[in-house]
């Protein structure tokens, strides 16, 4: 029997037929999906410290369960002591089964240790159904041992899925268990 991440099979067997039947979608293919989570940071400081970048990558990848890449500068700002080509921060991008475990990981286990956790302020969508958040402490995650982390770090996350509006998109990710602040 081969493995399949136990929101993939939430999806399939009770997210499809409710948003079906609460936005009245003609085909299964109307139905919103989540497509990819993007997890980034950015790293100013490491303009002035290449191996914290090095340490970057490798609790990102450890959290990702993938190989996480540098972000490097585009352009020279003098202002901030940055030129081209000098890295600055780094990101990974999930699909398929590794997203659907990241999400049942970060929701179910690193979301609850955060801090004075109230839930999830859904003000982060985009307009196109797309949601962003940001955590200040990369340390909420189990994979990052506290005792070797040189320096706390925050990320961002995008949520990218195939909805058409806000309104789907949340109530997507609503039917994944995002608990999201009712107002």
């Amino acid at each position: 029997m081969s493995y399949s991440p136990r929101l993939r099979e939430k999806y399939s067997a009770e997210i499809i037929p409710a948003l079906t039947e609460k936005f009245g979608y003609k085909t299964v293919m109307k139905v919103p999906r989540l497509e990819k989570i993007v997890l980034s940071q950015g790293m100013g400081d490491a303009v002035a410290d290449k191996k914290l970048i090095d340490s970057a990558v490798a609790d990102l990848s450890r959290i990702a369960g993938q190989k996480a890449i540098m972000t490097i500068s585009k352009k020279d700002i003098s202002n901030f002591k940055l030129r081209k080509g000098m890295p600055i921060g780094t990101k990974v991008t999930l699909r398929g089964d590794k997203m659907y475990d990241f999400l049942d990981r970060f929701l179910s286990v690193a979301l609850p240790r955060t801090r004075d956790f109230r839930g999830v302020n859904p003000k982060g969508f985009d307009g196109r159904g797309n949601f962003n958040m940001g955590i200040k402490e990369h340390i909420i995650f189990p994979e990052i041992d506290i005792d070797k982390v040189n320096r706390i770090l925050g990320m961002d996350i995008t949520f990218v899925t195939s909805a058409g509006s806000d309104e789907e998109g949340k109530e997507l990710l609503d039917a994944f268990g995002f608990p999201f602040i009712k107002k």
